[in-house]
């Protein structure tokens, strides 16, 4: 147990304390200053600035809009940093025009869940339902493919602690236990938008299997870990699942990767 909960602090801490790339700061240019929102721009490898919503420099904790949504995801608790964040938020808006529910498939401690419930809560007239799963009590045992995790991790949760989190969001459903399994029931549930973040090859895998053939067109799936040195078989079950179909994941810099469904595939 002592060795799980070692490898799980490890993982936390270098997902949310990653060494940031310095990058020479880049020359002013006339009419920088006249930029009212200048302290969201970094310094790029380009030798520019780059305008950079999610960050949080001293005191600013994410732009415009997103800021009660980053602080919202910050408070409950998540592994996933601002940037992340970001695209999550964007992207979640972007699918509140779509017919059908959201879901997220690892939930932990609720972060990303509570930025989701504020989203349906502020937009959507009429709320469409929020499907969570998780075992809420650590990861399934892995496969062969998932070398970092042995199962166990993230077992620092509860569905009540969760569900504290989400008070007032009286549209979030939780589906408790090991996926596949907690599928059952939710064959005629049509999804608009989708976050998976499992980690592991046979989570990812099946979730794919579940929800894509579920997800309207032009709806959106985000795998959390696609990129990560870490979840080798994240990446592999998605491949997998879309190397015969006309949507092909989009890999961010951040480590996501993220599938826009085609009417190819209605």
């Amino acid at each position: 147990m002592a060795a799980r909960v070692s490898r799980l602090v490890r993982r936390v801490w270098a997902r949310l304390k990653r060494p940031v790339v310095s990058y020479p700061v880049p020359p002013t240019y006339p009419g920088q200053d006249a930029i009212p929102d200048r302290a969201f721009y970094r310094p790029s490898e380009h030798g520019d600035w780059l305008f950079s919503p999610w960050r949080a420099p001293g005191e600013l904790r994410g732009h415009g809009d997103f800021h009660p949504y980053l602080m919202a995801a910050l408070e409950a608790g998540t592994a996933v940093g601002p940037e992340r964040l970001y695209t999550l938020f964007t992207l979640a808006s972007q699918c509140l025009h779509l017919d059908g529910d959201f879901v997220e498939a690892g939930v932990w401690k609720g972060g990303t869940a509570a930025l989701f419930a504020k989203l349906i809560r502020a937009r959507d007239p009429d709320p469409r339902a929020l499907h969570l799963f998780d075992t809420f009590a650590g990861m399934p045992p892995t496969h062969e493919c998932d070398a970092y995790y042995k199962g166990g991790e993230f077992a620092d949760t509860s569905v009540e602690a969760v569900r504290a989190k989400l008070a007032g969001a009286d549209f979030a459903r939780f589906h408790v236990g090991r996926v596949p399994d907690t599928f059952a029931g939710c064959d005629a549930v049509r999804f608009a938008f989708a976050h998976i973040d499992l980690d592991v090859y046979q989570s990812i895998a099946d979730a794919c299997a579940f929800i894509y053939p579920r997800l309207a067109v032009g709806g959106v799936m985000v795998f959390d870990d696609y990129a990560w040195s870490t979840c080798p078989g994240a990446r592999r079950a998605v491949d997998e699942f879309f190397a015969p179909r006309a949507a092909r994941p989009l890999v961010l810099a951040n480590g996501q990767a993220v599938v826009f469904k085609p009417r190819a595939e209605a």
